[in-house]
């Protein structure tokens, strides 16, 4: 494996303190003065890896968003056995992750969808993609329980999907307001849900 370089460990050190900025600012509230005094570099590498703050944004959904949620969400799913107990445990482990969540800022990808995708069709369609892929990675998985005769032939994949996706989205806005508590009760009713598609 090789080591980045010292141009990629900046550009990287840069993303990731920005992510954090906007994750509890907010990405209109976050100014680019902000970010350069947060993460200690000048203007001039600011914008010699990204072009504004816009292309800085997209790059960070593509490389910490994504891949965050590609390992937390999108992986488990593609190898579940039990496909009810699999989804369960992954929104259990995304609301009780305080390592890249915080309950009082909710989640960062949440946030970006509401403040930016109705405004903005590359951050729209960057955001997108997270979500298409982990819906039909929910589908996919729903699917594969049928053939495997544990989840009912007559339940729609998709439906399961917009269902299970709107509810985190859900719960995590109501906790930012209600406190971790919340969280306990969606979960309980989310394993009835799961549990009901025998």
């Amino acid at each position: 494996m090789t080591s980045m370089s010292k141009a990629d460990t900046t550009r990287m050190n840069i993303l990731n303190k920005a992510f954090l900025l906007i994750y509890m600012n907010g990405y209109q509230a976050t100014s680019i003065d902000e970010i350069i005094a947060t993460t200690q570099v000048t203007k001039g590498a600011l914008y010699y890896h990204f072009k504004n703050k816009d292309d800085m944004g997209l790059s960070i959904i593509k490389e910490v968003m994504y891949p965050i949620l590609y390992s937390s969400t999108i992986q488990p799913l593609a190898r579940a056995e039990k496909p009810q107990l699999e989804i369960y445990k992954i929104m259990r482990n995304l609301l009780n992750d305080e390592k890249f969540f915080n309950v009082q800022y909710g989640c960062p990808f949440v946030n970006l969808v509401e403040e930016m995708a109705p405004h903005n069709t590359s951050f729209s369609n960057a955001l997108k993609r997270l979500v298409v892929d982990w819906k039909e990675a929910i589908e996919c998985c729903i699917e594969e329980g049928k053939k495997q005769g544990l989840i009912r032939d007559n339940v729609n994949g998709g439906q399961v999907a917009i269902f299970v996706l709107s509810g985190y989205s859900g719960i995590r806005n109501l906790g930012k307001i209600l406190g971790r508590p919340c969280y306990n009760a969606y979960l309980k009713q989310l394993k009835s849900y799961l549990q009901s598609l025998n």
